[in-house]
């Protein structure tokens, strides 16, 4: 049975800037911002959401299924998607329309700025849960267009089918009522630091009252690892303690977020689960983009054990 991953496809195009942009940006003049960076790099990567975790996914050994919109630029995209194993027969090309885009630009204090266009993921809701035949064991919910998250949690739930809510950076969009209802609808919330406070302040539902309305909450803090609540139990899962440079934290979330689905599918222990997703992060955070990094079988078993002391369980 499948994993269903529910979200965005999107190129993403990031330029650095050398310098920093406080050196050309006048505070009294934000009024009449007209200026120009040079970035002499530029890199376009595989992107959204719901690609880099159908990515990871492939690595683990699964043939994840994704349901999204795309536009007529796609191919490019899709061919990668086949060559690692997605399933992509419920990606609709809308005629007419880009494939989603994010365009970025940082300076060398790690400031960005950040362009997005939603394109064909103004469709979103031309996909349904109905169209799919194949039976579907798990679903992650990530952001891919605001009406398509409150009607495919509807869907997921009509269709019992269990499900992630990650509401991710379309949090704010979300007003209080239809966060309640998705989070009543799902099974599990998956959530970072930042997110936990917007909830508590957009919704009203702090940790402890989320944490009461779901199988299980997890809450990922960077740096200092995550939190995963199930019942009145909270696992505290430290972050990876390895020789890994840091490189690019872009998607490391979703990466993340694969393991999660892994452990969930499988049926194994929260602790085993939450440290198998923070090698899989931290292993992406070692390469440039989101769907770059490569790992095996072996390299998770040796680097867990390295991570954490102990042998991987299974």
């Amino acid at each position: 049975m499948s994993i269903l991953v529910c979200g965005a496809l999107a190129y993403d195009t990031l330029f650095s800037f050398k310098g920093r942009f406080d050196s050309q940006i006048l505070p009294d003049q934000l009024h009449k911002i007209s200026t120009t960076f040079l970035a002499p790099s530029m890199r376009r990567e595989f992107g959204g959401m719901a690609g880099n975790i159908a990515y990871s996914l492939s690595l683990l050994g699964e043939k994840p299924m994704v349901m999204g919109v795309v536009g007529e630029d796609f191919e490019p995209y899709r061919q990668h998607l086949k060559r690692n194993s997605v399933d992509d027969r419920f990606i609709r090309t809308i005629r007419g329309q880009y494939t989603s885009q994010c365009f970025g630009i940082s300076d060398k204090d790690g400031n960005q700025l950040m362009a997005f266009h939603p394109g064909a993921m103004d469709f979103a809701t031309d996909n349904h849960i109905a169209d799919i035949p194949d039976p579907i064991e798990l679903a992650i919910l990530s952001p891919g267009g605001h009406q398509a998250f409150l009607q495919h949690s509807r869907e997921l739930h009509a269709a019992g089918i269990p499900f992630i809510f990650d509401p991710g950076q379309e949090l704010p969009l979300l007003s209080r009522d239809e966060l309640h209802e998705i989070v009543t609808l799902a099974d599990y919330v998956a959530i970072n630091d930042y997110e936990s406070e917007l909830m508590r302040e957009r919704a009203g539902l702090s940790i402890d009252e989320l944490r009461q309305q779901v199988k299980a909450l997890v809450v990922t803090r960077g740096s200092k690892g995550a939190e995963i609540y199930v019942g009145d139990s909270i696992h505290l899962i430290p972050r990876v303690q390895m020789p890994i440079k840091p490189v690019d934290p872009m998607g490391c979330g979703d990466a993340f977020r694969a393991g999660l689905l892994y452990g969930i599918k499988y049926g194994l222990d929260w602790k085993v689960t939450g440290r198998l997703a923070n090698v899989i992060g931290a292993i992406k955070v070692a390469t440039h983009g989101c769907q770059n990094h490569h790992f095996d079988w072996d390299k998770l078993r040796s680097l867990y054990q390295q991570a954490y002391g102990e042998a991987w369980p299974l």
